[in-house]
């Protein structure tokens, strides 16, 4: 039996195709996979990326609230909690970030992001890449690298789904 790959995004991922390489003008191709896989179970995001990306006052707040809407799931579970708890725990202990890193961190959706992947075995999808100096930022690979969760860029899942934009 096939292991089926279900990927979990990152605000990152919307933000930078929106903004950049797929905004919805030029690639909505782009826009309407992410919902096909969406509705296949191999495509979501969590609740706390929903609030991020509703923020905006752009085409991708609209779209986030009036298209994918339906994929943003609900991190409010006691086992991501606790996953949650214990990311927390690993990047206080981290003298390697800065105080402002971690508040950083803990403020916003990533920790969440790793917690709910670690606890369903979901592969997460960002752009942001493995930096084991940095101090200014606690990167998502570095916290997936430490919980045993899969990372990969955006064009690492298109390609692993399959999907052609054109």
């Amino acid at each position: 039996m096939v292991d089926v790959i279900t990927y979990v995004l990152d605000a990152n991922v919307f933000i930078e195709a929106a903004r950049r390489y797929y905004a919805f003008d030029l690639a909505p191709a782009f826009w309407r996979a992410l919902i096909e896989h969406a509705i296949q179970g191999r495509v979501l995001s969590i609740d706390r990326v929903s609030e991020e990306l509703k923020k905006g006052n752009d085409d991708l707040a609209k779209w986030a609230k009036n298209e994918f809407h339906d994929w943003f799931v609900s991190t409010a579970e006691h086992s991501v909690i606790e996953c949650y708890r214990s990311i927390m725990e690993w990047v206080h202990s981290r003298s390697q970030f800065s105080d402002a890193a971690k508040a950083d961190f803990a403020g916003g959706a990533d920790g969440w992001l790793v917690a709910f992947a670690r606890t369903r075995g979901y592969v997460v999808v960002t752009h942001e890449q493995f930096d084991d100096k940095i101090k200014r930022k606690v990167p998502i690979p570095n916290v997936c690298r430490a919980f045993d969760v899969t990372s990969v860029d955006t064009f690492a899942m298109l390609r692993e789904l399959g999907v052609r934009l054109g």
